[in-house]
Order: structure tokens, then sequence, then C-alpha cells
């Protein structure tokens, strides 16, 4: 039963709401030659990881201004090897005139061992996006030679591996960031549960039918965190700087600067566990802040099976704020930050009650119509498959697309977004970016054991728009961590920040995407860098991809 809250916030969100949703989608996948199917190697053991394949990630591989795609795929069972082309990752170069080409073979990027996702990094700062992949077995880190081509660096950098007690963990997300601000990308793995093959307890609903696990029936793991040294690899400083103190079930991971004090914090959604915020203390230690944050446990204090997690500013007020995504019955929670160092529960209040309904995965936080406030997307799917069909879940969902009506209130616009957005599917990760440049947000989504969609943008309206490419000196290449300020001239601001973690082992578009509604000149764009130093444009145009390298100055 609704509480009283959710009835007043879904009546007031009711009365804001425009006639008809502005976010529309189309899905052309087959016809853009995405022909790539998730093979998670499903047995009648149901091995735990069969049921949560798998991960994409957009980056522009080749510098030709265009996003290509980059999806990751389970193995066999129970060799967890890529035993045949049918469990190979895929890498589709974008042809810039709305088709791809599997170029998967002759950049290398097979990978081998059974993989959960996939981030996005320039992490030797060459010019060169690079490909971190997370497995259930090692990792990969395939560095791009710039020439079409990459070579899997993981053993040598020292990231194939994040190890507990001898063993190799179980990763799921990961995340490139300068957490200590030198230039250089350090790398945050978030870890699950301890598994082997085949040895999942026998969990119900009968002694005939075999069902996937509760997470309940797993033990927990740290996280990892590694320190770029800047000479091609890295070191584990998990235990230095108090993160390996936190054992959890990690799933989504994700950035944001919640204090506004220049470093870079953690957000991890745990799955069935309470949830991680990592506060960064200045480079070398982190605090564990969830609890007394107000981001542990969702409404009513209660642990809920954390998926997917975007850490962006919603009401445009300055201040970073916190989505995930959870299964049905425990609702998506938005935290709202409130004053840099405490979060609400507003999921009630923002009209977001009716997830309660859905089950979700990867997600996130972007404004797919260009009126300047950001939109919230999910891939949507059940955890379970054959108790589905004996009971009221369902297996297969729509995905789903919440509309901000302004500072923080959502409407669900799903049923208008168009016909192919209808389809049910057992859909996982979503990477959201603008892969025909067209100045509106598209979205790649995987299904477990099915094809993968490609939801093009086709809203309809006359907003404006533009997308920032920063491009670090001092700082990191690819100006991840930096903050950007954004105000009109009507005296409106927003604000964003560069990352490419997004969702649930999923990454996205490193440019920075921004509605501005009606507006044709954006008054002035603030940068501050990573390190501090402020950059700022007046007087830019509207409608364009803006390329801004960084400059050099005293901090201020």
């Amino acid at each position: 039963m609704k509480t009283l809250a959710a009835m007043i916030a879904a009546a007031a969100a009711l009365a804001l709401a425009p006639a008809a949703s502005t976010i529309r989608f189309e899905e052309l996948a087959a016809r853009a030659g995405l022909q790539f199917t998730a093979n998670s190697s499903p047995t009648e053991y149901k091995n735990q990881p069969e049921t949560m394949v798998a991960g994409v990630s957009l980056l522009d591989f080749d510098n030709d201004g265009y996003l290509d795609v980059y999806f990751v795929n389970g193995a066999a069972i129970p060799s967890l090897k890529k035993e045949s082309p049918m469990y190979w990752n895929r890498l589709y170069r974008n042809n810039r005139d709305g088709t791809f080409t599997d170029v998967t073979e002759k950049a290398g990027v097979q990978g081998e061992g059974y993989g959960m996702g996939a981030t996005v990094g320039d992490f030797d700062n060459d010019g060169w996006a690079d490909i971190y992949v997370v497995n259930v077995t090692a990792n990969h880190l395939f560095r791009n030679n710039g020439d079409g081509t990459f070579t899997d660096v993981a053993p040598k950098a020292g990231v194939a591996s994040p190890m507990l007690n001898g063993k190799k963990m179980w990763s799921v997300s990961a995340a490139f960031l300068d957490y200590d601000n030198d230039g250089q990308l350090d790398l945050f793995v978030s870890n699950y549960c301890k598994w082997e093959v085949n040895k999942d307890p026998w969990c119900g609903p009968s002694p005939k039918l075999r069902a996937y696990c509760h997470p309940k029936n797993y033990e927990p793991l740290p996280d990892t965190l590694y320190r770029n040294n800047g000479d091609g690899t890295f070191t584990d400083v998990s235990a230095a700087v108090g993160i390996d103190k936190h054992p959890g079930k990690g799933m989504g991971a994700a950035i944001g600067d919640y204090d506004g004090d220049g470093f870079m914090d953690i957000f991890v959604a745990n799955d069935n566990h309470p949830n991680f915020l990592f506060h960064n203390l200045g480079a070398k230690k982190f605090e564990e802040v969830a609890l007394q944050s107000g981001t542990a446990y969702a409404e009513g204090s209660n642990v809920i099976s954390g998926m997917g997690a975007d850490f962006k500013d919603v009401d445009n007020d300055g201040r970073p704020d916190i989505w995930h995504t959870a299964i049905e019955n425990e609702t998506f929670p938005l935290y709202r930050n409130t004053n840099g160092g405490d979060f609400f529960d507003v999921t009630a209040k923002a009209g977001l009650w009716g997830t309660r309904q859905m089950s979700g995965w990867s997600n996130g936080i972007f404004d797919f119509d260009n009126d300047g406030w950001k939109d919230l997307f999910v891939a949507r799917g059940n955890v379970l498959d054959n108790i589905a069909r004996f009971s009221i879940r369902k297996y297969e969902e729509p995905n789903a697309v919440f509309r901000n009506l302004g500072k923080g209130q959502f409407q669900d616009v799903s049923a208008q977004a168009g016909e192919d957005f209808q389809k049910a599917a057992p859909h996982r990760g979503v990477a959201f970016g603008d892969l025909d440049n067209d100045g509106r947000i598209d979205a790649v989504v995987t299904v477990l054991n099915g094809k993968a969609k490609y939801f093009r943008n086709t809203s309809q309206n006359q907003n404006n728009w533009i997308q920032l490419r920063l491009v670090g000196v001092k700082n990191n290449r690819m100006g991840i961590g930096a903050q950007i300020r954004l105000t009109l001239e009507d005296g409106s601001r927003q604000y964003n920040q560069v990352t490419t973690a997004t969702g649930y082992a999923c990454s996205s578009d490193p440019r920075v995407h921004f509605g501005l509604g009606a507006a044709r000149t954006i008054s002035e764009i603030q940068i501050k860098w990573p390190n501090r130093v402020t950059q700022t444009l007046r007087n830019v145009a509207a409608g364009q991809v803006l390329t801004i390298e960084e400059t050099q100055g005293p901090p201020r």
C-alpha cells in the first residue's frame, strides 16, 4: 500500500506533468549492424553469474569524433573460458553513417574469461581511450595502441586480479578516477561475493526445481582501489586507504565530489548489504560514511538489492545526488544531497514510488529532452527466471524513463517513449551517449541471452544543447573528475562532471552533455579541473560539440 507521502507526491507530479512526453526512442540495433548477443551459458546448476551478464561501454577508440560500442560477454561453464566466438566480447566501430562494423578480431579485444562489465579511461595519458574489463576470472586492461589495436597489459600493470586470501575476487563494476589529483587516472573495482563454479547452494522453490540463490547465501568481498604509478603500473592501495576494511556485495560504482572539497568520492550500490559511500579525505585515506550520510539504506532503513548507480545533480542546486536501482518491492532510491554531507531519501516525494513494481539493473541520469533538467533511465529485467513462472513476478520487463519535471520531480513517461520502448526483455546493461552527434543522448542496452538494443533518441522539440569534450594537460587527459558549472542568459545554472562510470558494469560517453532549453547562447562555462585550476569561457554558442583544452594558471 502506498504511503500518504507517496500519494501526495504522485498527485503533485501529475499536476505538473505535460500532456505528453517529449522523450522518445527508436530501436535500431539490427539496422545499425550492432548484432551482439550476450551469452551467459545458463546451466542446470544455476551458477550465480549466469543471471548477471553483462555490461556495455561507449568510447571513441579511434578518435574520429564518433562513439564506438564495446560489449562484454560471458563464457562457457564450467571452464569459464571463451571456448568459441559466441562468447567473445565485441567492439563495433561507428561508421559515422548510422551503422557499425565489428572490428573485434583486428582490435584484439575478445577477452578470455567470464565477463561482467567494463569502464573506459586514458590511464597512460597518451590521448587514446583504454578499456578495463572486469570478470569473474582475471580482469583485462586493454591499452589502446592508437592504430586500431589493443594490448592486454593487465598482468604487467598489476590490475589483473584483485585478491583476497590468495584467490582472485569476482569483479562486477569499475570506475576510473584521479582520487589523489596527481594527473594520473586511478582505478576502483567493486567486487561481489565468494563463489565457485557449479558449487552454488540448492535454492528452491521446490526440491525438484532449482533457482538462482539469494545473495544472502554468499559471503561478501571488499572492493579494490589501484593507484596509478605513472609508469604504466598500478599499486593496490586498498589497505593503505582503508577501503578493504569494508566487505560488501558490490554492484554499480559511481564517482562524485559530494562535499565540494575537490576530491572524488565513491558510491557503491551493494546487493542485499548496506551501500558504501567512500569519502575521500584528501588523497591518502577514505572513510566509509554511508550510514551517517543517509545513503546506506533505502527509505524505511531496509537493506535492498542495490544494482546500478549514478552520481549526478538532478535538481540543479550544484550538489551531486545519488540514484540507484534494485528489484521489485524495494524502489529505486533517490538520495538528495542537501548540504554537501547529508543525503535524504526523496524517492516518494520525487514521484518515484512506482519503481516498487519494477526490477532494474543499469541506469543513468541524463537530459534526454534537452530541457535543462536531467532525466532518469533504467534497464529493467527480473533476476530470476523459473520462479517468475510461478509467481506474479515478470522475468522480462520493458525499460523505463522518468522525465524530470523540474527541481527533482519526476514522471514515468515510458508508455509514451515509442513503440519499440514497450518491448519486454531481461535487460541488464545500459550505456549512454550521443552516437550520431545530433545533440540527443542515445542508449545501448544489453539483454541477458538475447540481442542488444540501440535506442536512438528521436525526441522532437526546439530545445538546444551543448557537449563538452575536455582535454587535460597537467590533469588527466580525459579530464575525469573536472566539475562544470554552466550559466545561461537568464541566470539559471546547471552542473555536471566528467565521468565515464555509470549504472551497472557500464561506461558512458566521456563528453559532458547539457540540455539548454530555448537558450541559444551560454553566458558562462566554468570548469574546475581536478587540480583546482579554474577555467572560464564566456558567450559560447549552443548546438555544438566543443573541445576544451586545459589552460594553465594559478589555482583560484
